[in-house]
């Protein structure tokens, strides 16, 4: 069995949700979480978790959409926090990539919504990418305070930062981006993270896997994520899946 940790179903696209629910299931996926990420769609990943049985959701402001996040969307995610199927605070962090939100304001969001973690009990989903640094400085602010620590999620940082929050605590998730040609970097940190704290995920519809690159992601393709972990890490499939399984309950204890 398989949980997708990490997905975005309200923004797949290439066939009705039925058939990828049909398909979800054939895969052998008990359990499958949709991320909020912006004002626009934490309303609509909660109806979907409200109207089907095996989906999760979260709820959280982006990096890239911090300078929408108004006190109204963190107020929703305080409400929202006592729902059963809301298992974690995320997608957050930092993006100095594209830089999307100014970096001032996208570090006031990610602080608000690390406490909003902390005082509600709740794990995190974070995203960061060309920001270390900062992201190491905030979480050490704030792991301490977390009963529940999270993931950071599509790692695609140093092996370094992957060392700090091992440390702290944290899980980290893996993806189609572990198939890609070009991602020895990732690869390596696969191989140095300790099985007990490896999520699976798809980041659907975006990071679509060897060998489906090309067409819309979705979370029918994790089998091919665990895949390659397995290979990269020489340890046994239905072993990792099983290990991997219990890791997604650890991390987010509201999926048991």
């Amino acid at each position: 069995m398989y949980i997708e940790t990490h997905c975005h179903l309200d923004y797949l696209k290439a066939e009705p949700l039925e058939e990828i629910r049909r398909k979800i299931q054939e895969a052998g996926i008990t359990k499958v979480v949709t991320i909020g990420v912006d004002p626009l769609n934490i309303d609509a990943v909660m109806l979907l978790s409200n109207t089907y049985p095996e989906i999760y959701f979260t709820q959280g402001i982006h990096p890239h959409d911090a300078k929408e996040a108004t006190e109204t969307e963190f107020n929703k995610i305080i409400e929202r926090s006592k729902m059963p199927k809301m298992i974690a605070v995320g997608e957050i962090g930092l993006d100095y990539h594209y830089n999307n939100s100014p970096p001032e304001v996208q570090r006031s969001a990610f602080e608000t919504q690390l406490q909003i973690a902390c005082d509600q009990n709740l794990p995190v989903v974070i995203h960061t990418r060309d920001a270390d640094e900062d992201t190491k400085a905030i979480l050490k602010n704030f792991s301490s305070k977390l009963k529940y620590k999270g993931v950071v999620h599509s790692f695609t940082s140093s092996i370094e930062l992957a060392d700090f929050v091992l440390s702290e605590g944290f899980y980290i998730g893996f993806n189609g981006i572990i198939t890609f040609k070009k991602a020895e970097n990732v690869q390596k940190v696969v191989k140095i993270t300790p099985v007990e704290r490896i999520l699976f995920e798809t980041d659907s519809p975006f990071l679509t896997p060897v060998p489906h690159r090309g067409k819309e992601n979705a979370p029918f393709y994790l089998p091919f994520v665990a895949a390659k972990i397995a290979e990269l890490k020489n340890v046994d499939l239905e072993e990792l899946k099983k290990q991997v399984f219990n890791n997604s309950i650890k991390c987010f204890p509201k999926l048991a």
